[in-house]
């Protein structure tokens, strides 16, 4: 990746809807160029995909929840079977391995605290091999960027 493709990241990680034409005037090239730029990107996976920013409020999901999570052993079974699980639950947002006193850190995102309640005893408490939760819950956002930083 070079300066220009970093430009063209960076804009459409917060304008995703930005049309070629608008994108290539902003970088500075021409048209043909800047789209064949963006399908490397794509092409190559820097560009996952494309989706609209939501306001989770908005859409019911008032509670957001970062939970660490400590598991008792760290066997292949043991950790493959938690990352399986925690795979395919909706309510788990993100799950980062993660270095310190825990071994994940969870995004959580949910209607409320019963709904977060409800989460933790019939989703979480059935994963074996887990040693403790502690959950953190978020009062409001002070900063979402919508846009990475460049790379030193």
């Amino acid at each position: 990746m070079d300066d220009k493709d970093r430009q063209i990241v960076r804009i459409l990680q917060t304008e995703g809807r930005i049309t070629n034409l608008e994108l290539a005037d902003r970088v500075a090239l021409s048209p043909s160029p800047c789209l064949r730029r963006v399908r490397a990107l794509e092409e190559t996976g820097v560009i996952r995909g494309y989706g609209a920013r939501v306001d989770a409020k908005a859409f019911g999901l008032g509670l957001t929840a970062f939970v660490h999570i400590r598991l008792d052993r760290h066997n292949r079974a043991v950790v493959d079977g938690f990352e399986r699980r925690i795979g395919v639950i909706d309510e788990v947002v993100e799950c980062h391995l993660v270095t310190g006193k825990s071994d994940y850190l969870l995004r959580v995102m949910v209607a409320d605290l019963a709904a977060y309640e409800d989460f933790v005893r019939n989703r979480l408490h059935d994963i074996e091999g887990i040693t403790s939760i502690e959950s953190i819950f978020v009062y409001s956002s002070v900063k979402d960027a919508g846009a990475w930083p460049d790379p030193a």
